[in-house]
C-alpha cells in the first residue's frame, strides 16, 4: 500500500490520543479511592500510577491483540476490504478519544472499553453492515452495566460492614485493628494477584494455569500479609490526634493498605486496558506493511511504550477531574471504606475474568463505593452525582458510535 506511511503515522497519533483519554479517565479507578480517603496526595498517586501503570502497560500489555477488540466483530467480513478496516479503526481511535476527552472535562467516569467498542460497532454497521456486528456480545455488556457496579455495591457493603463490625464499633479499636487488618491485608493482596495474573499477565504469553495462579496469589498474600503484621505492630497511636477524631490511628494502618491495592489495580489496569488504544493501531500498522487482514496482530515494543507513556500523560494533565468526582463526590471516604471498595472491585473483577463476564473497571469500582455509601446509609451518598455519572454510562457506547461514523465518512473522502 502506497499510502501505508500516511496510515501509521495516523494510527500512532490517534492511538496516542486514545491512551491518553485512558489515562485522564479511566485512571482514576486505580486512584481515585486512594486520594478521596486521603491515604495518599495527588502528587504521590501521579507517582504511583506513572510507574505501575506504565509498567503495566508495557511489561505485559501483551506480543498479539485480538484484530477487532472483543470479538465484537467479525474481521472474515474484511478480508477483500483491508482499507475499510483501516479506516474503521482510525475512526473509532479518534472517536473514542474525542468521548474520553468530554466525558474526563466533565469529569464523568466512563469505560474507555466501552468507548472502544461502542465506536468499533459504529464504523462496522456503516462500513461492513448490521451481520456483521456480534449482537450477543453487546447485550451481554449492557447487562454488565447493571450486573457489575451490583455485585461489586453488595460485596463492599459487607466488606465494609465486617469491618465496622469487627472494628470501628469496639471500645479498644487499634488492638482490633492491629488483630484482624493482616487478615484483610492478606485478602487483599490475594484478590489483587488474582486480577493481576488474570488480567494483567494474559497478555505475554505466560501459560500459568488456573490452580497455580491461585497458588501463587496465596503465597504472596501470606507474605504480605505476615510483612504487613510486623509493620501494623509499630503504629503508636497519637492521644493528641484521637482526641479531634477517635479512630485516627485505625486509618492510618489501613491508609498503608491503601497504597497496596492502588498499586496493584494500576499495575493490573495498565496491562489490560492499554489493549483499548494500542489493538487499533497494531491492526492498522499490520494491514498497512502486509496488506492482509488476520485475527490477530502483533505489537511492536514501541507501541506499546506510545501506549504507556499516552496513559501517563492523560493522568497527569487531566485526571484529577474525575479521581476529584469518584474519590470525593459519590460519598465521603476514609481509608477503611475506600480499601473496602477497592477490595470489592478487586474481587468483581477477579470472578468476572474467570467467567469470561465482559466487566467495566470503572462501573465495578464506582457500584464499590456506593455499596460502602449505603453502609452508612442512603443520605451518605450524593444521588445527583450518581444519576449523572449513570447517565454517562448509558450513552457512552451509543456516542462512540454516532462519532465514528462520522469519522469514517470524512477519512473514507480524504483518504479513500
Amino acid at each position: 500500500m502506497e499510502d501505508a506511511i500516511v496510515y501509521i503515522a495516523l494510527a500512532a497519533g490517534f492511538g496516542l490520543f486514545m491512551a491518553w483519554g485512558i489515562g485522564a479517565n479511566d485512571v482514576a479507578n486505580a486512584m481515585a479511592t486512594s486520594i478521596g480517603s486521603r491515604a495518599i496526595t495527588i502528587k504521590q498517586a501521579l507517582l504511583i500510577a506513572a510507574i505501575f501503570e506504565f509498567a503495566g502497560a508495557v511489561l505485559a500489555g501483551g506480543e498479539v491483540t485480538s484484530t477487532i477488540r472483543k470479538g465484537m466483530v467479525d474481521a472474515s467480513f474484511l478480508i477483500d476490504k483491508p482499507e475499510t478496516l483501516i479506516f474503521g479503526m482510525l475512526s473509532a481511535l479518534l472517536a473514542a478519544g474525542i468521548w474520553l476527552l468530554v466525558a474526563s472535562m466533565k469529569g464523568w467516569p466512563v469505560s474507555t472499553t466501552h468507548s472502544i467498542v461502542g465506536a468499533i460497532i459504529g464504523f462496522a454497521l456503516v462500513g461492513i453492515g448490521p451481520d456483521s456486528v456480534n449482537w450477543d456480545k453487546v447485550s451481554s455488556i449492557v447487562a454488565s452495566w447493571v450486573v457489575s457496579p451490583l455485585v461489586a455495591g453488595i460485596l463492599a457493603y459487607v466488606i465494609f460492614s465486617s469491618v465496622r463490625w469487627l472494628i470501628l464499633s469496639r471500645r479498644d479499636p487499634l488492638e482490633r485493628a492491629k488483630r484482624f487488618v493482616p487478615f484483610y491485608i492478606f485478602l487483599t493482596v490475594f484478590m489483587l494477584s488474582l486480577v493481576t495474573m488474570f488480567k494483567g499477565l494474559k497478555h505475554v504469553g505466560l501459560e500459568i494455569s488456573t490452580m497455580e495462579c491461585y497458588l501463587i496469589a496465596l503465597g504472596i498474600g501470606t507474605f504480605i500479609g505476615v510483612c504487613g503484621k510486623v509493620f501494623i505492630n509499630r503504629i503508636q497511636p497519637d492521644p493528641q490526634a484521637e482526641k479531634e477524631f477517635h479512630y485516627v490511628t485505625v486509618e492510618r494502618v489501613f491508609a498503608i493498605l491503601m497504597v497496596v491495592t492502588a498499586s496493584g489495580m494500576a499495575f493490573a489496569h495498565g496491562s489490560n486496558d492499554v489493549a483499548n488504544a494500542i489493538g487499533p493501531v497494531a491492526a492498522v500498522i499490520s494491514i498497512a506493511n502486509t496488506g492482509v487482514v488476520g485475527q490477530e496482530s502483533p505489537i511492536s515494543i514501541w507501541i506499546l511504550l506510545l501506549g504507556g507513556m499516552g496513559i501517563v500523560v492523560g493522568l497527569a494533565t487531566y485526571g484529577r477531574r474525575v479521581i476529584a468526582l469518584v474519590g470525593r463526590r459519590i460519598t465521603d471516604l476514609t481509608p477503611s471504606r475506600g480499601f473496602a471498595a477497592e477490595l470489592a472491585a478487586a474481587t468483581t473483577i477477579v470472578v468476572a475474568s474467570g467467567t469470561g463476564i465482559p466487566i467495566s473497571t470503572t462501573h465495578t469500582l464506582v457500584g464499590a463505593i456506593l455499596g460502602v455509601g449505603m453502609a452508612r446509609g442512603i443520605a451518605a451518598i450524593d444521588l445527583s452525582v450518581v444519576r449523572k455519572i449513570f447517565l454517562s454510562w448509558v450513552i457512552t457506547i451509543p456516542a462512540g458510535a454516532l462519532l465514528s461514523i462520522i469519522f469514517f465518512f470524512i477519512l473514507r473522502a480524504i483518504l479513500g
